[in-house]
């Protein structure tokens, strides 16, 4: 019996998130590889922003484990995509695009990162989704594991110790919900 399309189960996205290149440090960008990595292996997507840093090394994890990678990135030229992205969302819609790359993953994992990382993560915790921080990669990841986002209290910033538990407590908290990769 063939499958089709109204068959098919979409595939759980992770969006992964953290520094660009001009402040990625070796740790962070080994990390977010790992994490790239890891979500491949569970037969997931990449949702990042697009660009270099942390985007760059989840993209070249996901592609090198056999997985996919989806870009969205702020210009409106998809030449501008790191070369491990599969797929390109050229929005043209500048740093407004935080948004769209928090909201396309069913669960958000944060690797390092400054105020561009932490305006999507604002933006997935306002929208309930699941957000895990690698910790000891600096920056938001560091600042925020753990902690709450603000006084509502509605969910913590979950805390991976390494780059694959964090992605396994992104799975974990998507399977208490009731979402399956």
């Amino acid at each position: 019996m063939s499958r089709t399309i109204w068959d098919m189960a979409r595939r759980v996205q992770i969006s992964v998130v953290g520094f660009n290149d001009d402040a990625c440090m070796d740790t962070a960008r080994d990390a977010a590889y790992r994490v790239g990595k890891a979500i491949a292996r569970e037969g997931a997507t990449v949702i990042c922003g697009g660009l270099g840093g942390v985007m760059e090394a989840a993209s070249k994890g996901a592609l090198e484990a056999g997985g996919h990678s989806l870009g969205i990135i702020p210009s409106a030229d998809s030449a501008q995509a790191n070369r491990y992205c599969d797929y390109v969302v050229a929005t043209g819609l500048g740093k407004s695009r935080n948004f769209l790359v928090a909201y396309s993953g069913d669960a958000v994992v944060v690797v390092g990162g400054g105020a561009g990382t932490l305006i999507e993560v604002a933006a997935a915790y306002q929208a309930g989704k699941p957000i895990v921080a690698v910790k000891g990669t600096g920056g938001v990841a560091d600042e925020w594991a753990g902690k709450h986002i603000d006084e509502r209290c509605a969910s913590k910033v979950l805390e991976g110790s390494s780059p694959e538990d964090a992605v396994k407590k992104a799975f974990r908290e998507l399977s208490r919900r009731g979402k399956k990769a």
